[in-house]
């Protein structure tokens, strides 16, 4: 197969898409699993037109992905701006569509990509950032995961935990992301919890509502990202956190801890400080020390290290940073805070400038760009 013939129709099946009507956006996305169906179909069988071929199958993902976007809409339509306590009266297939992508047949990673594209509605590019992988090997992923479940028969359901990850996955892009998805993980999270007692399924939900709760306060009117330290708390949402409070200290109560239920308690510290000052920070690190010893995820160390650091003292937080990965997302951020912390304006503003290169969002990025600027103009005068 001749890759370099590919790379060179990529863009003209990328206009032809836009001038049917796609987004430019959503038709890199469409062409993208083009390209993956092509690398899998052409060796076996060439196509005798290269290029009409890829815009073919390139405009049926397109109105794949828009159906599925449509529908993801149209049940979002049935929930308010803000979730209602208890579990939602509105119900739908939803919750058993991620259960049936999470399929038996599938690993618990393919699972997720896939429920993430075919029913989240977010782009291969989204879950690629969510999961620290090139686009193209995610979309690989989700291509390969969609050509295993074609051929099998779905009467069996997925595991609660593969599920619980990608309502994790799918919050946290509503959360931090392009696409509002918060409230939709929410309502399906209040549902799964209403038909189980799992102590993870409690721990997701407290983590999800007392996440949201803050979200009033995570950014200023005209846009930019405001730090946790920084916000105003009397935005804070209290009737969410003391939902939250109350899911997680039942989840709590049934003596099994997971990485939901310590990650929604480091949140509820967070929530139960007043100002910045009264942050329980000792306490936070007790739990990152948990979450770190259920996951050994090198996300959780990261945060461990800030962490430690406002604890025990910059010095102690770099000490903690010292043996992770510098490639790792917001590595650099942490970084540049601790060494300002530490008293060192030249090391940190070089760290905020590197940090806003790699940021995924135009927030973020402003944000620490602000940072670096902040601290430059310091060093100046």
């Amino acid at each position: 197969m001749n890759e370099s013939l590919l790379r060179e129709l990529v863009p003209a099946v990328i206009g032809a898409l836009v001038r049917r009507g796609a987004d430019f956006a959503a038709a890199e996305d469409a062409v993208q699993e083009a390209l993956v169906e092509a690398v899998r179909v052409w060796p076996d069988d060439p196509p005798r037109d290269p290029k009409g071929w890829l815009v073919t199958v390139a405009w049926r993902k397109f109105l794949d992905a828009t159906r599925a976007e449509t529908s993801r809409r149209n049940r979002e339509v049935l929930v308010e701006a803000e979730p209602v306590p208890g579990p939602g009266e509105a119900v739908d297939d939803t919750l058993q569509l991620y259960f049936l992508c999470a399929h038996p047949s599938l690993t618990p990673a393919s699972a997720v990509a896939l429920t993430l594209r075919a029913v989240g509605g977010l782009t291969t590019r989204q879950i690629a950032q969510a999961y620290l992988v090139p686009e193209s090997t995610m979309a690989q992923r989700i291509s390969r995961a969609k050509r295993t479940v074609s051929s099998v028969r779905f009467d069996q359901h997925g595991d609660v935990a593969t599920v619980l990850r990608v309502l994790y996955l799918v919050f946290n892009e509503g959360y931090s992301g392009d696409v509002d998805l918060a409230v939709e993980a929410i309502r399906l999270t209040r549902q799964l919890a209403a038909k189980t007692k799992h102590e993870e399924v409690a721990g997701l939900l407290a983590l999800m509502l007392l996440h949201h709760a803050r979200r009033p306060a995570r950014t200023a009117p005209d846009g930019r990202l405001v730090p946790l330290a920084d916000q105003d708390r009397s935005l804070w949402n209290t009737r969410l956190i003391s939902e939250g409070v109350d899911v997680l200290q039942a989840a709590l109560a049934r003596d099994r801890l997971g990485e939901f239920q310590a990650q929604a308690a480091i949140a509820a510290l967070h929530a139960d400080a007043q100002n910045a000052e009264e942050t329980d920070w000792v306490q936070i690190v007790e739990w990152y020390d948990e979450l770190v010893r259920l996951t050994d995820s090198p996300v959780a160390r990261l945060n461990r290290a800030v962490a430690v650091g406002e604890a025990d003292g910059p010095r102690a937080g770099l000490a903690a940073l010292a043996g992770l990965d510098p490639s790792l997302p917001r590595h650099a951020a942490v970084a540049a805070y601790l060494h300002e912390r530490d008293g060192d304006p030249v090391t940190a503003a070089r760290l905020y400038a590197e940090a806003a290169r790699s940021a995924h969002s135009l927030p973020e990025r402003d944000h620490l760009t602000r940072q670096a600027a902040r601290l430059n103009a310091q060093l100046r005068s």
